[in-house]
């Protein structure tokens, strides 16, 4: 699970903000004005846009370089504490400007409802040295770059000249990098991998419609002729849609939650995506997962971010099959699903035909290497294959339903080939896992998990436990020497 994910170096380059909340409580209006009177009760500021992709990444795991535009002013001082409580932020990268005002969004709230929003700033164009400054600490932070973000807010930190640099030297290196975008033309980010527009800005971009499924695919294939690359466009409560380049497109459908507050969710989304890249899984896997932060986000008030634990709870939450028994093709499909929230799948297979301690332990040390077990039966046909005509004592149904009851088994399958090739080959686990009784060159499958970087695992047996033995003791005249079979 993402709990196990190796996540590396982002650099995250952007419009820094410092969003501060007033929290306090309405009973009256004011005599002076017809307005509500605020008793004031706490004042917070967090790091917002940028320095809230910061922050998610951070919270994440990742080690992050933020890179961005800062007044010489209180405002300043008190985003670069925020961003220093989280110890894996660089806030090297932030360049000061006497001539420059931090931008400062402070927004009134009575219990959840926010009364108003006061907005601070001077948007221009910085001057050529604070640019030139810009882009030497850009020059600089993706010289080791696993995943460079771009995090566009309009305020002036990526103008052209900027935004081309840093697009250029990500290319340079051949590192991903993520815009999200604020622009009309998207024609300036050509070279980027990978822009996240929500329906709103994909509708001004292209001066065209975005609600229905075909009016969405139809403006996001003219941004990708815009720059050239894959759009993820961002749905709410639908969800998110990538189309690719090659003309494939995948949906990230949204998970369920009480919505109490959408701003800053973007930027939990880009973090997600960066950081999940960061750690080598492929974008199909770094969306899903994206969408259940998102999820978790909206659900927090005020401009928050999403524990690494907190989202392997929801990615568990929404992976649980409990022990069914489904054909292979469908076994398939889940499989890919848990692989794209990021999931460590074991494989393990055996007749399981009368279940005893033996069964118990292997199953139990199976799940114990992973985070989601599928077991392989053989089938009817393929026991009396390998065992004889008299077996197996339960039919195939009979040993899935027993088998998927076990709290450690997730997914069941029955195979009816005698070895269980196929099924791997279509599942492509992470682990296969055996009885110690084989040699890891004899496990049928292992060279094939271990082509794509998979592993073989033996586990200890538990001694002189087999259905063999129980049926050996129902029937003393049978011959033959007692076996650890399954």
């Amino acid at each position: 699970m993402i709990q196990d994910f190796d996540f590396g170096r982002v650099v995250i380059i952007g419009d820094v903000v410092l969003d501060c909340y007033v929290h306090g409580s309405v009973d009256r209006i004011s005599p002076e004005a017809p307005v509500p009177v605020l008793l004031r009760a706490k004042h917070t500021a967090v790091p917002g846009g940028a320095a809230n992709v910061a922050m998610n990444a951070a919270a994440l795991g990742c080690n992050v370089v933020l890179i961005g535009l800062i007044g010489t002013d209180a405002s300043g001082e008190m985003l670069k504490d925020a961003l220093r409580l989280q110890p894996n932020i660089d806030v090297s990268g932030l360049v000061e400007d006497a001539e420059w005002t931090t931008i400062t969004k402070t927004r009134v709230l009575s219990g959840r409802q926010q009364i108003v929003r006061i907005d601070e700033e001077h948007v221009r164009e910085p001057s050529e040295d604070t640019r030139r400054r810009l882009m030497e600490k850009i020059a600089e932070a993706t010289a080791s770059a696993d995943v460079v973000v771009c995090s566009d807010y309009a305020k002036g930190v990526l103008g052209d000249e900027v935004i081309r640099f840093a697009i250029d030297a990500a290319n340079a290196r051949d590192v991903p990098i993520i815009v999200d975008p604020k622009r009309r033309d998207f024609s300036v980010y050509r070279g980027a991998t990978l822009v996240t527009p929500n329906r709103g800005e994909l509708a001004a971009a292209t001066n065209l419609p975005a609600r229905t499924d075909s009016e969405i695919t139809e403006a996001a294939h003219c941004i990708a002729r815009q720059f050239g690359g894959d759009v993820l466009v961002t749905r709410s409560e639908e969800g998110m849609t990538l189309f690719r380049t090659n003309g494939e497109i995948v949906h990230s459908q949204a998970r369920r939650s009480e919505v109490y507050d959408v701003s800053g969710a973007g930027d939990t989304v880009v973090a997600t995506i960066a950081s999940v890249l960061s750690a080598g899984q492929d974008l199909e896997t770094a969306i899903v997962i994206a969408t259940n932060a998102a999820s978790i986000v909206v659900s927090k008030l005020g401009t928050a971010t999403v524990s690494r634990s907190e989202l392997s709870a929801v990615l568990l939450a929404n992976m649980r099959e409990n022990g069914a028994l489904v054909d292979v093709e469908r076994a398939a499909l889940i499989v890919e699903e848990w692989h794209h929230h990021g999931a460590r799948v074991v494989f393990t297979n055996g007749c399981f035909d009368l279940i005893h301690p033996g069964h118990i332990s292997l199953l139990r040390s199976a799940a114990q290497q992973g985070d989601r077990l599928v077991v392989a039966i053989n089938s009817d046909a393929s026991v009396s294959r390998l065992k004889g005509p008299t077996r197996p004592l339960q039919d195939e149904q009979a040993r899935a339903t027993v088998i998927g009851a076990l709290r450690y088994v997730d997914l069941v399958v029955i195979f009816d080939e005698d070895t269980p090739l196929e099924t791997i080959t279509a599942l492509r686990p992470d682990v296969i896992v055996k009885g110690a009784d084989y040699q890891e060159n004899e496990v049928v499958g292992g060279d094939f998990v271990k082509s794509y970087g998979g592993s073989v695992v033996l586990v200890d047996l538990v001694s002189g436990r087999s259905t063999t033995s129980i049926v050996r003791k129902m029937l003393p005249a049978a011959d033959g020497p007692a076996s650890t079979d399954s």
